[in-house]
């Protein structure tokens, strides 16, 4: 769906939609920033650089080269120091949306709610007054 809205860097109306973010004057800028980035990476001796390199040796934008390698433009796979925010604790990660410990964070909490909603559930059913489990 699209709908006419200012662009977040130049605050030109333009016509988003699901695969631009941003107006044509800005997406040009982005692609020839993008070929940049991308004839940096393709040198033999840049291929391991890490994000602060590449920031540091073509200009780019963070945030940016982040969104390239989330979604997928520039693969980890082929860039091993590359990576992305986890969208919860800021941690560089590779895929998906959250690292490793934050997901096992909130599968915990969701174990501990469904034990509580499973106690209180059980405890209402016996008439009993109840308080919340510790962990």
């Amino acid at each position: 769906m699209s709908e006419v809205t200012n662009c977040p860097r130049c605050n030109a109306l333009f016509m988003q939609n699901k695969f631009r973010d941003v107006c044509e004057t800005c997406f040009k800028e982005d692609e020839k920033m993008y070929e940049t980035v991308y004839r940096f990476l393709k040198m033999r001796e840049n291929r391991a650089a890490t994000m602060e390199t590449i920031i540091n040796q073509t200009g780019v934008d963070e945030e940016l080269l982040y969104k390239w390698v989330k979604k997928g433009r520039i693969q980890t796979k082929l860039f091993p120091n590359l990576g992305y925010p986890c969208d919860r604790c800021a941690k560089i990660i590779t895929r998906g949306k959250l690292c490793e410990g934050c997901t096992d964070e909130i599968k915990q909490d969701l174990q501990l709610h469904d034990a509580n909603s499973d106690w209180k559930k059980k405890m209402s059913n016996q008439g009993a007054y109840y308080t919340m489990r510790d962990k």
